[in-house]
């Protein structure tokens, strides 16, 4: 029995990363579909690659420095590198759509190999590694902070350097909506990341060999939903009263936001407080959106508000069921980790900037980066028509 429970616990982890690894294609879709056309295949280019650098790196030095190559007792040590490692990469993916439409890819992929090889093992060290933190009593379940928290801070250090992009605010500093290309897109990537975080919240639990772990892996997928549902209602009423209409990147992105509020512990609400939770961030989630873009924070897809606001609410929540966690023990926790993600993300961007630039040039930007960094249009036919029209 206990070699059946490895092999069982092993492939799950297996399982569970391929499908978290799914959540590229998530975030790659969404981000594709709220950029503009002339930006698409950059886009592409930027989420495919991220993956494949983060994962190098994170082989290279990453997993040493969080966990160290030490076989685990309950599955093997390469499945375990491989759940780890799609987490390295799903924070990076946060990063990705704060800046979109005006970095430089070569610049972004440095970034991301740093961050993987060490920003990300340093902080998850003090945490899921049984550093300094976890011994204080600091409680993250799934990645509320360690993952998703951790890629908002990243962001926003990138985000403040490389400043808005061209056209966004007007001559008083007032923000305009640069719509994305395909709203289609957008709802396809929502739904690919619900999917990929049953996984991702249920993964966490690390095995169901036993009666116990199989029955809170169970709990973990209700609630892990129930969370979307609610942050997807709360964001839609909020929407609607303070518009007058449903906004459908609001809507989409308040599922997102439950989902982060309730992977910080995903296992001690019941499924009724799990809605709540979620609605909790769903509402509170497009003020943050609107409140960034007043203060000049232009994300085009809400990713700073979405996992880096609705991460701390998470992890402010779990000493109401979790007697584990004390409130004083999650508050040192944001504040060392957002601090130190911050500053070391802040710090490397800022050295790219002076050395090799981490913003494309003004005509790049207006013509689009797929003209420069990519291989040509993502909707080649499209852009020819309307070539045609133009020169009629």
């Amino acid at each position: 029995m206990n070699e059946l429970g490895y092999a069982l616990n092993t492939v799950f982890f297996l399982i569970s990363g391929a499908m978290i690894m799914w959540m590229a294609a998530g975030f790659t879709a969404l981000e594709a579909g709220s950029v503009r056309t002339k930006n698409v295949t950059e886009i592409l280019t930027k989420n495919v690659a991220l993956f494949a650098v983060a994962s190098v790196a994170f082989l290279l030095c990453g997993y040493k420095i969080m966990y160290g190559w030490v076989e685990p007792a309950g599955h093997a040590m390469y499945a375990d590198f491989f759940f780890q490692m799609v987490f390295v990469a799903t924070a990076m993916s946060v990063v990705s759509g704060a800046v979109a439409e005006r970095k430089k890819l070569w610049s972004f992929l440095i970034f991301s190999a740093v961050f993987a090889a060490v920003i990300y093992p340093l902080e998850g060290a003090w945490t899921w590694g049984g550093g300094f933190l976890s011994r204080l009593g600091f409680v993250d379940f799934a990645g509320a902070g360690i993952v998703h928290m951790t890629g908002a801070c990243a962001a926003l250090a990138a985000v403040l350097l490389i400043g808005p992009r061209d056209g966004k605010y007007d001559a008083h500093g007032n923000p305009q909506n640069i719509p994305g290309n395909c709203m289609p897109l957008v709802a396809l990537g929502t739904l690919i990341l619900w999917l990929g975080w049953f996984f991702f919240n249920g993964g966490s639990q690390l095995k169901f060999d036993t009666l116990s772990d199989a029955s809170a892996l169970a709990k973990i997928f209700v609630n892990t939903n129930m969370a979307a549902s609610g942050g997807l209602l709360g964001a839609m009423i909020v929407s609607k009263l303070w518009t007058k209409r449903v906004v459908l990147n609001v809507t989409l992105n308040g599922a997102l936001a439950g989902l982060v509020v309730i992977t910080a512990d995903p296992l001690s609400p019941s499924p009724e407080f799990a809605v709540l939770y979620g609605l909790l961030g769903g509402i509170v989630m497009p003020g943050a959106m609107t409140l960034l873009e007043k203060w000049g924070i232009d994300d085009p897809v809400g990713a700073i508000s979405v996992h880096g606001v609705a991460g701390i609410i998470g992890l402010l929540l779990v000493p109401v069921f979790n007697t584990d966690a004390t409130i004083l023990a999650q508050l040192y926790g944001i504040g060392i980790i957002g601090g130190f993600v911050f500053t070391a993300s802040y710090a490397v961007w800022f050295v790219l900037g002076k050395t090799i630039g981490i913003r494309v040039g003004q005509e790049e930007e207006l013509v689009g980066s797929d003209m420069y960094e990519g291989t040509g249009n993502a909707y080649p036919e499209f852009m020819k028509k309307k070539r045609v029209i133009r020169r009629a």
